[in-house]
C-alpha cells in the first residue's frame, strides 16, 4: 500500500528524494484521519525548516493538523495548485506533493522509516 520509493515519519509524512532535493507530503493514513482536506497552508519559498519543526498545516472538516518535515533544508517550491485545490491531498496522498526542498543535512535521511517499518508502525 505504500509506495517503496519513499521515506516516512512517524507523524506520517513522507519525503521522495531525489539527489539533494525532496518533495514532502502526507501518508494515506494521514488523509484518511483528516477526511475532506478543505485547506493547505504552504510556507514561504527559500524558508529554512528544520527536521521535526512545523512547515505549515493542514485543514480538514474535522481537524487542523500540523506538517512537520522530515529533515531539514530549505523550501525551493510550493505545490500551488493545492491553494484552489486542497482535496488532491485526498485523491492521491502518495503523488500529490506539498513542498519540495533542498536537503542540508543528508544524513538525516537514515532515521526515516521505509515502508516496510512504516506499515509495522500502523499495526
Amino acid at each position: 500500500m505504500y509506495p517503496r520509493d519513499l521515506k516516512y515519519t512517524k507523524d506520517h509524512e513522507w519525503i521522495n528524494i531525489k539527489n539533494e532535493t525532496g518533495k514532502i507530503g502526507i501518508t494515506e493514513y494521514a488523509q484518511q484521519q483528516l477526511g475532506d482536506v478543505v485547506f493547505v497552508e504552504l510556507p514561504k519559498i527559500g524558508q529554512a525548516i528544520k527536521r521535526g519543526e512545523q512547515f505549515g498545516s493542514i485543514e480538514s472538516a474535522k481537524a487542523v493538523s500540523d506538517l512537520y518535515s522530515p529533515v531539514s533544508g530549505e523550501v525551493l517550491n510550493v505545490n500551488e495548485a493545492l491553494i484552489e485545490n486542497p482535496e488532491l491531498v485526498n485523491k492521491s496522498p502518495h503523488e500529490t506533493w506539498i513542498i519540495s526542498i533542498k536537503l542540508t543535512e543528508l544524513d538525516e535521511v537514515k532515521d526515516l522509516f521505509d515502508s516496510i517499518n512504516y506499515e509495522a508502525l500502523l499495526k
